[in-house]
């Protein structure tokens, strides 16, 4: 049976994130048909059209990292109702040089972790936003919006709410679902 390759990209660089250890918590629910990487964002530089002639090292690699995945899972915070500049900024790296966007077709879920009640909505659907101009089929249901995740973790940062780890559950078995069915 195919193992699917699914690239784990973490909005949040802060080294306790809710989103990294909500990321943690997600991959560990998963069967064994998916195989997770988790990349890294923070050390990217920013896009800037000059530099396509000469592209920095980590673009080249992150572009490379995420060509191998088969599928891309997404934990975004909310700053300022919408996503963090780091995660932005690697949309833009990927999609670039210009007609050849690294993740084009790649089945992809959004999940949303906030310390509000809210659970990073607006975030959420930024992304969204740009995922349909990315050419990613985003899973729409069911719809993860993380939310009072202050309250969710203990000190060694495993979820200890039961609730929201059968929602991520549910959540991680309907992914498993998607990218079976669009992964290429």
């Amino acid at each position: 049976m195919k193992k699917y390759k699914v690239a784990v990209i973490v909005g949040s660089l802060r080294k306790e994130s809710y989103n990294l250890k909500t990321a943690q918590t997600l991959m560990s629910l998963a069967s064994d048909d998916l195989a997770f990487e988790l990349i890294e964002i923070g050390s990217l530089p920013f896009f800037n059209e000059d530099l396509e002639d000469k592209q920095p090292q980590q673009w080249i690699d992150f572009r490379e990292q995420i060509q191998a995945a088969d599928a891309v899972l997404f934990l975004t915070p909310e700053y300022n109702r919408s996503i963090p500049a780091a995660l932005k900024n690697a949309l833009d790296v990927g999609s670039r040089p210009y007609g050849q966007s690294a993740w084009s077709g790649k089945p992809a879920a959004v999940v949303s972790v906030a310390i509000g009640a809210l659970g990073g909505f607006g975030a959420n659907h930024h992304l969204r936003q740009s995922l349909t101009f990315l050419n990613m089929p985003a899973m729409a249901q069911p719809e993860a919006y993380i939310g009072n995740a202050g309250q969710l973790f203990d000190d060694q940062g495993s979820m200890i709410n039961e609730s929201t780890k059968n929602f991520l559950q549910g959540f991680m078995d309907a992914y498993e679902v998607w990218v079976k069915s669009l992964a290429k």
